[in-house]
Formats: structure tokens, sequence, C-alpha cells
């Protein structure tokens, strides 16, 4: 395996860990204003839930900051192809995280039930609409994507915002929100006690067992889907040039990695069981052991579909040879090397302070706390 080919791969992983680092991080924070309106049912109770993810969600971003700074330095073409052709759904998901800073800050500054009751609705639509989004993208790269190369590799993209909504992706979508609405209730259980922790772990059960059922019938309908696989000659250490390569469409080839690497088939053994203990767990009383395991759903989650795609990022539906995989889409070697050295030594320094943070604000948001600081808590 070539230096080039390697680094490749590296960048595929590291892309994949931070992506399901702002999926761990800053899916519960999504996860417990989603399901704000159904475990909070006054503003005491609801300022509870707040206040949990109140000091950490801002540092949660950070991973989706992350996420977006490795596309943009490791695989430009995805980068461009897919914030183009995604424009009106990522502008959607910008509003709902523009949404969630003034709707955290504001709600707090009048006592008013209608002002606060407006600011609870814009928090859990934004975090509802965001967790579909995210699904929704996630399942259109499984039916491809409209767009394609002319001979200078200026893109086309025939698609729009409706063209997004297919039942497939529905699909995905509505399991990203299980999967998150579960994540929430096991921080929330973690972190808060009484009535809250109580429907917390009601949500959480609901949700998971939804999630195992639309994981489920996500793998059917995948192994009817026509897949891609890469045909001819292919150069990993080739130039990054998406017009060189041959790829076509095939029944069920999205499930053909499982075949040729067996280990991957831990990521969705990883997804079920995590969903199931989480379960278990909550009905154990075990927390904090709810809460890891709900991590583990999570990321065995995400995973599943990189696997299932890989070696592709971005299919395209209107050229299949023309979709953008690792080997055809990254930056040059020395950028993805320089790259990988800044990696190495940042990324460590944020997990660091990350469980810095959460170690100074372990413990539990009660309602005599959030009495007591009425006037300096959200």
């Amino acid at each position: 395996m070539s230096e080039y080919e390697t680094l490749r791969l590296i960048w595929w992983l590291f892309l994949a860990v931070l992506l399901t680092g702002f999926a761990v991080m800053d899916g519960f924070d999504l996860g417990v204003a989603a399901q704000l309106p159904f475990v909070a049912r006054d503003d005491e109770e609801k300022r509870i839930a707040i206040n949990s993810i109140g000091p950490v969600w801002e540092g949660n971003q950070v991973w989706f900051i992350l996420g977006g700074g490795a596309a943009f330095a490791a695989f430009p073409l995805l980068y461009a192809v897919a914030f183009s052709g995604f424009y009106a759904a990522m502008f959607l998901v910008l509003l709902t995280f523009i949404v969630r800073p003034v709707g955290f800050d504001f709600r707090n500054k009048l006592a008013a039930p209608a002002w606060r009751r407006t600011w609870d609705t814009a928090l859990s639509t934004a975090a509802i609409v965001a967790a579909v989004l995210f699904g929704v993208a996630v399942g259109n790269l499984f039916l491809g994507v409209p767009f394609s190369f002319d001979g200078d590799l200026r893109v086309t993209y025939d698609g729009g915002f409706l063209g997004l909504v297919r039942p497939f992706p529905l699909l995905c979508g509505v399991a990203s929100l299980a999967m998150l609405l579960m994540h929430g209730a096991a921080y929330l259980r973690l972190k808060t006690e009484g009535p809250v922790a109580e429907r917390a772990g009601k949500m959480l059960t609901t949700a998971a067992a939804v999630l195992i059922v639309l994981l489920a019938l996500g793998g059917i309908w995948v192994a009817k889907l026509d897949g891609y696989v890469l045909t001819g000659t292919l150069d990993p250490a080739g130039p990054s040039n998406p017009l060189l390569q041959s790829a076509t469409r095939a029944p069920g080839a999205w499930l053909a990695n499982y075949g040729r690497y067996p280990w991957m088939m831990a990521a969705p053994g990883v997804a079920f069981i995590g969903a199931l203990a989480a379960m278990f767990a909550t009905r154990l009383r075990q927390d904090l052991t709810a809460f890891l395991a709900s991590c583990l759903a999570v990321a065995g989650t995400l995973f599943t579909a990189g696997f299932s795609l890989f070696p592709f990022l971005l299919p395209s539906s209107t050229a299949p040879s023309q979709s953008l995989t690792i080997w055809d889409a990254s930056s040059s070697q020395h950028t993805l090397a320089i790259m990988v050295a800044m990696v190495l030594l940042f990324l460590p320094l944020i997990m660091l302070y990350t469980a810095w943070v959460f170690r100074v604000l372990r413990g539990k948001v009660t309602a005599a706390y959030v009495r007591e600081n009425k006037h300096s808590l959200y």
C-alpha cells in the first residue's frame, strides 16, 4: 500500500470519527431539545432539561465544525459538490443552528409564559428539523445525488431540495430522529432526577425500540437498492480526478463490503446491541451504562452507513462513473500528510478538554439548583 493510499484511508477514518463525534456529542443536545415538550411539563421542568445541556451544547458543536473543516481540507471535491447540491438543506440546517443559541439565551429574558413557550417551541422544532435533515442527507447517499462534472471538473447539479425528500431518505430521517431522541433521553436520565428523568426513561425505551425496527427495515431496503461498484482498473494512489474512474450500479452492491470484509459486521451489531443495552440498562436504573450504550448505538449506526458506502463518498445518480470516492476526491498527498500531523496534535487536546469540562460539570441538575439560580441559569 502506497503512502498516498494510506493517507486517503486515514482521512476517510478521520472524517468518520469526526462526524461520529458530532453525532454523539451534539446528538444528545439535539435529542434533549427535540423532546422538551414531552419530558418537561412546566417551566421549572423545562429549565431543568435545558440547563442539563446549557453549559455544553455550544462546545459540542465544535465537532460539526471539525467535520466540515476536515471535508474541506481532505476532500475538497466532496465539500464543493455537497455544499452546492445540498445548498437549500444546508441553509435550513444553518437556520436551526441559529435558532438554538437565540432560543437558549432569549427564553429567560422575560418571565411571561407566552414568551418562554415560543422559544421552547423554537428550540424543539429546530432540533427535530436538524435531526431529520441529517438522516435524509445520509439516506440520499445510498440513492445517489444528481450531479456531474464537465471536462474542466466544473460541477452541475440537476436536482432540488424537494428531490431529496424520497421514501428511503425519509425513513433514514425518522431513524435519525429516533436515534437522537434515545441519546438525548439517556443523557437526561444521567443528568436529571424526578419527573423529568422518569419521562426521559420512557422516551428512551420507545425511541430505542423504534430505532431498532427502523434499522432492520433500512437494512432490508438497502439490500434491495441498486448500489454502486467501481469497475475497470483502479489506482488508489492515482490523481484526484473523478473523470478517470469507472463505476456502475448493481443490485445489492451496498452490502458487498460485508462479504468482502466480514469484520465490518461489527458496526450494525454494535448499533443493535447498543440500543437494546440502553433500553435494559434504563429499566435497571443503570443510567451511566445506558448513556454509554446509547453512544455505542449512535457510533455503530454511523459506521454502518460509512462501511456500506465505502469507498464512495458521494455517489452520482446521473453519472455513476463520476461518483466521488476516497480515491479521487482527496487533496494532494502533501496536504493530507500535513493535516494528519495537525489532527494528531489537536484532536487529543480537544478530547482532553472535553473530558475535563464534563468532569467539572458532573452531577445532576436538580429543581432546587434551578430555583436557587433562577436569574443566572437558562
